[in-house]
């Protein structure tokens, strides 16, 4: 297990009396106490080597592997650069329970096959299902309201590449008068806490109205969707009493004659507009916090598993507060 963060270790180039902690320090001592790690190794342990094979190496720990694979997904690492940044960075070595007098970290091999095979098991999404058990249990659970919303993530439109080839599935859309390449992921929110907890992962030429019936939990008494959400009452299974609060288009708004009228109605608009602001959070927490702006993968399996994976981990992070005070 990773070491007490409020003591030195010598192995680190003895001890720091004036050593003052940085956001990095801070950050990742937050995340060791509010991942509930048992619950997140339980999910993988099955799948997990359990024992060397005949002439290879031990495995490594499962939880010190998991650690490994959020930090990729925290700071942006690929493979090689997370081994890189394991050797560099003290505090990520603490936080992963590495000790380089008796150890190295690793390597990039070790941490790309742990990937494929929470791949190959699917277990990106039943650790988004621990991690919002665990939020539930903790008295974040969900309201009867749910914000949907979808973003782009661009992928590489190059062809310099051995298949000569963009990925197949990834696509363009236009947004405004911009063109983009690559995928979309659509998310439910709940209005109540902001925590995702549908996600889903189509290439970026998909409407974001089809997907709103995978988006909802199926208790939702009132939904909210921007403009792109018109008629989205159509691609949901009906409840008795669900009201629905999409959008108007700015055409229709700016078309009404009556100035009261127009009045009324934007005022309308501007207080759906600040209830749904609450999806933006999930958002900027992946893209600013973590820095993930492009699938880096091939492939919307691969880069939707990298996706559910980063919303668990936003959930964990825009809870921390209510998760350090309730465990703490």
């Amino acid at each position: 297990m990773p070491e007490q963060w409020t003591l030195a270790t010598q192995a680190d180039g003895g001890f720091e009396a004036h050593r003052k902690p940085t956001r990095r320090d801070v950050f990742l001592a937050e995340m060791d106490q509010v991942v509930p790690w048992a619950a997140l190794c339980a999910v993988i342990e099955p799948f997990y080597p359990k024992a060397r094979a005949a002439g290879g190496r031990r495995p490594v720990g499962l939880e010190r592997m998991l650690r490994i694979h959020f930090l990729q997904q925290w700071y942006a690492l690929s493979d090689p650069a997370v081994e890189e940044a394991l050797y560099d960075s003290a505090a990520m070595r603490r936080f992963v329970g590495i000790d380089l007098g008796r150890e190295p970290a690793p390597d990039e091999t070790t941490v790309c096959k742990f990937r494929h095979l929470l791949e190959k098991h699917g277990l990106a999404e039943q650790l988004f299902k621990a991690v919002n058990r665990h939020l539930h249990d903790h008295g974040l659970k969900l309201s009867q309201g749910t914000i949907v919303d979808a973003t782009i993530l661009a992928a590489p439109s190059s062809t310099k590449n051995r298949g000569k080839a963009r990925d197949p599935q990834m696509h363009q859309t236009k947004k405004g008068q911009q063109w983009y390449f690559g995928m979309k992921a659509h998310i439910g929110v709940d209005e109540a806490t902001g925590l995702v907890h549908r996600v889903v992962t189509t290439a970026a030429n998909v409407a974001d109205v089809t997907q709103v019936g995978r988006l909802l939990h199926g208790r939702e008494q009132a939904v909210f969707g921007d403009a792109g959400y018109t008629g989205a009452r159509k691609h949901a299974q009906p409840r008795r009493g669900r009201r629905w609060y999409i959008a108007a288009k700015r055409s229709t708004v700016k078309a009404i004659t009556d100035q009261r009228l127009r009045e009324l109605t934007e005022q309308i608009e501007h207080r759906k507009a600040s209830i749904r602001a609450a999806v933006e959070h999930p958002f900027r927490v992946i893209k600013r916090q973590f820095g993930h702006i492009k699938a880096r993968y091939r492939g919307l399996a691969k880069n939707g598993a990298q996706v559910l994976t980063l919303f668990a981990l936003s959930n964990l992070w825009m809870a921390r507060k209510h998760l350090l005070a309730t465990t703490g």
